[in-house]
């Protein structure tokens, strides 16, 4: 491969791409990575990471309210929006810098600029042309947002991480996970919030119990959640924002945040020209280990619109420096991802929901819990948690579990190695659980539902 600049050239230098190009470089191929905004991707700059530091931020509220049920007295109390986002932009400023060094201790090659393919195996980047063997897209997504009139006034969650100043109402447009997160941020920093969706139910593929009973919860937080409800266009007045919905009825308010979607980044790189197939939704076409219909392009992460979770573009990433430079063929595992929904209360699941785990093993018993955490016997607070637990019939073997309540996502990460080994319900049952712990639940439930 030496007639090229390169073994590997990575264009995106998000969470999956530098990882990708750390592990080719370990294993000795010559590696450049293009990146045109801050090191890191959509999880560090734009996602996951200031996501959660917002919500860690707007936990505090709770918190203080339910101090008193335990003896404490906290006093006066005030938030300040500008203090969260400085100390945010520093953490990612030094996110960022701990990349770039990553990038450096494993001798890849990082070039600041926006890179597009010009063929199998060429880059050109800012009027550079680079020629390499093999090119790994890692792009990533980016929002999409429908075509309405005035939706210019609005903002996406990238602009959200941003704002100057916290408003004092907002709408929330949107029933995806980060939709629900943002609502959930928004209104327990104390906004007038408002979350539309416009189906009858929020959170589309998830389990239907988990669904209902979020949405069940958040209302009893009393955030203004409404179903069947679409906005028809936006107007700017002196007063603020006003949505006009499809029903007639207007929303005054000063902030609206459109989260209904994320598209992959694949516009203006030259794939299609250079032969590269997309799909209807502009997402790479890849086979079952991560290349495209040109033999020297491959892809990963968002952008191919598999399961878009940062996990598990790094885990597609490895795969592809080991089928590349491994001397082994890799292909990404995409079955028992566990993830999480920081929704207040959070999600934490692992497996089908049960309408799909029904077409999927046919006969399978459900186990169903709600319960009031032993914390909230003290606080007052009506917060229910739900646990669900999904078992194929014929195997007994455990095939999901779903969680709605405080630190799901750390409960069900335990739980996912369990079901990732194939344990069984009654292994579970022959499990002795931590008590008193909201986790043991799910070695206590005996009785189907």
């Amino acid at each position: 491969m030496a007639e090229f600049d390169y073994d590997l050239f990575v264009i995106g230098a998000g969470s999956g791409g530098v990882r990708a190009g750390r592990v080719s470089a370990s294993l000795d191929a010559r590696v450049g990575v293009a990146e045109a905004s801050d090191l890191g991707g959509t999880c560090v700059n734009l996602g996951c990471i200031p996501k959660k530091l917002f919500v860690y931020a707007s936990h505090f509220r709770d918190d203080f309210e339910d101090a008193a049920g335990f003896g404490w007295s906290v006093g006066d109390r005030s938030f300040d929006w500008s203090t969260l986002v400085a100390n945010k932009n520093r953490e990612i400023a030094r996110l960022n810098e701990v990349y770039r060094k990553l990038l450096s201790d494993a001798g890849v090659d990082l070039i600041e600029g926006r890179a597009r393919v010009c063929d199998a195996h060429t880059v050109e980047i800012d009027g550079r042309t680079i020629t390499t063997a093999n090119i790994l897209i890692a792009t990533g997504s980016e929002p999409s947002v429908p075509s309405v009139p005035g939706v210019e006034f609005a903002m996406t969650s990238d602009q959200a991480f941003h704002l100057p100043e916290l408003p004092r109402r907002a709408i929330v447009i949107g029933g995806g996970y980060i939709a629900v997160e943002f609502a959930g941020i928004f209104h327990s920093l104390g906004v007038e919030t408002t979350q539309l969706y416009r189906g009858p139910l929020f959170l589309r593929g998830f389990d239907d119990d988990v669904r209902n009973f979020l949405a069940s919860e958040m209302r009893g937080r009393d955030l203004d959640l409404r179903f069947e409800a679409n906005v028809a266009s936006i107007e700017k007045g002196s007063g603020g924002l006003r949505a006009l919905l499809e029903d007639g009825s207007v929303l005054e308010t000063d902030a609206i945040l459109y989260a209904t979607g994320r598209i992959p980044r694949t516009g203006d790189l030259g794939l299609e020209a250079a032969g590269v197939a997309l799909d209807d939704k502009g997402a790479v076409s890849i086979d079952a280990i991560s290349r495209s219909s040109v033999p020297s392009i491959w892809a990963i992460g968002d952008v191919t619109n598999r399961i878009n979770l940062t996990p598990v573009a790094i885990h597609e990433g490895v795969c592809i420096a080991n089928t590349l430079f491994g001397g082994v063929e890799m292909k990404p595992d995409h079955t028992g991802v566990a993830s999480a929904v920081f929704s207040q209360p959070s999600i934490g699941m692992i497996g089908p929901g049960e309408a799909a785990a029904r077409e999927i093993h046919g006969e399978i018993d459900v186990y169903r819990s709600t319960f009031r955490a032993l914390k909230h016997t003290l606080t007052g607070r009506g917060e229910q948690t739900m646990m669900k637990l999904i078992v194929d019939r014929a195997s007994d073997r455990v095939v999901a579990l779903h969680m709605v309540g405080a630190d799901a996502g750390e409960v069900i990460q335990g739980f996912a190695v369990a079901l990732k080994c194939g344990a069984t319900k009654a292994q579970f049952d022959a499990t002795i659980g931590i008590h008193p712990t909201s986790a043991e639940e799910f070695v206590t439930m005996r009785d189907p539902a």
